[in-house]
């Protein structure tokens, strides 16, 4: 009778055949897709509570589109017969990709780990510590001045004119800003990392700051949505916040590698101080040789010689 086949343990290094990497990958893709889907289908009951909270920084006219004047408001439309749809499947489909994050990214993580390095790994968990704070913070931020943006610029409206905003240009608008807030406020995170990998020391990222400062605001100018000086001074002020703060941490961190390694600091052409001076010699000790033939074993001597040969 045979016996039954006993799984395979697993590799303490994550090796394992390309076919066995491509049918993890697989199966790590398809409980992302289904925490996904049951999400986004789950979000779809509450459309109408999500596209409320979206529309919400809208400055909404209360009296009907007839007697709006001006810039003060705007009348959230939809604009063709399908709009409704295809913007209750598109919130649906992003709140199912933002609650679901959990999960797929557990999944992405537990693909990769397996080939990481120890050291690797604690980084890895900093990282994400991190970045998922400073993500949500700048999303928190992004929707705050979103209210002041939208009306400083319905205010450009003349006098005698409506505003009518269309629900999907305004679902895109808010993602925009939440992204581009969001992934704004990782940049002085990956400069952290850089200084932990020993690229980059914190006085050399100190000498950029003037380079660092023009190119954030411009950034802020430019990848804004809303291209108005009060969206673009509130991304560049904290990311230049955050930047100067990863200085001073990159700063002490060089220290604390210099007090730990004295050669930390020094290029990799560069030779390091060596201690050159001369030690004393003590009494040299006696080794007996030793005999490599049977017939070096006998300690007679041969014709006067000790060797046979």
């Amino acid at each position: 009778m045979l016996k039954s086949a006993r799984k395979k343990e697993k590799d303490p290094e994550g090796r394992m055949p390309l076919v066995e990497h491509l049918r993890e990958l697989r199966n790590r893709l398809a409980k992302g897709m289904l925490a996904i889907t049951v999400v986004t289908i789950a979000a779809a009951f509450y459309n109408q509570e999500l596209m409320e909270f979206l529309s919400d920084p809208v400055p909404r006219c209360t009296k009907g589109l007839g007697e709006t004047t001006g810039g003060a408001c705007a009348v959230v439309a939809y604009t063709d017969l399908l709009s409704p749809f295809t913007t209750t499947v598109k919130v649906s489909l992003m709140a199912g990709i933002v609650l679901s994050s959990p999960v797929w990214l557990y999944q992405l993580w537990a693909f990769i780990a397996p080939g990481l390095h120890k050291s690797e790994r604690k980084y890895t968990y900093y990282f994400v510590a991190a970045a998922v704070p400073l993500f949500f913070g700048g999303a928190w931020l992004a929707y705050t001045i979103m209210p002041i943006s939208m009306r400083v610029l319905l205010g450009i409206t003349p006098d005698g004119s409506a505003n009518i905003l269309p629900m999907d240009k305004i679902l895109d608008f808010s993602v925009r800003m939440v992204l581009v807030f969001g992934a704004a406020f990782e940049l002085p995170l990956l400069l952290v990392m850089v200084n932990l990998t020993g690229m980059v020391t914190g006085r050399r990222m100190l000498g950029w700051w003037r380079g660092v400062v023009m190119g954030v605001f411009v950034f802020g100018a430019v990848a804004t949505p809303t291209t108005d000086p009060i969206g673009m001074m509130a991304l560049a002020g904290p990311i230049v916040i955050l930047y100067f703060m990863a200085v001073g941490f990159s700063i002490l961190n060089d220290r604390r590698r210099s007090r730990n390694n004295p050669d930390a600091d020094l290029d990799d052409d560069e030779a390091s101080d060596l201690d050159l001076t001369p030690e004393t010699i003590g009494e040299v000790e006696t080794v007996s040789a030793s005999r490599s033939l049977p017939e070096q074993a006998s300690t007679e001597r041969v014709n006067g010689y000790d060797d046979v040969t």
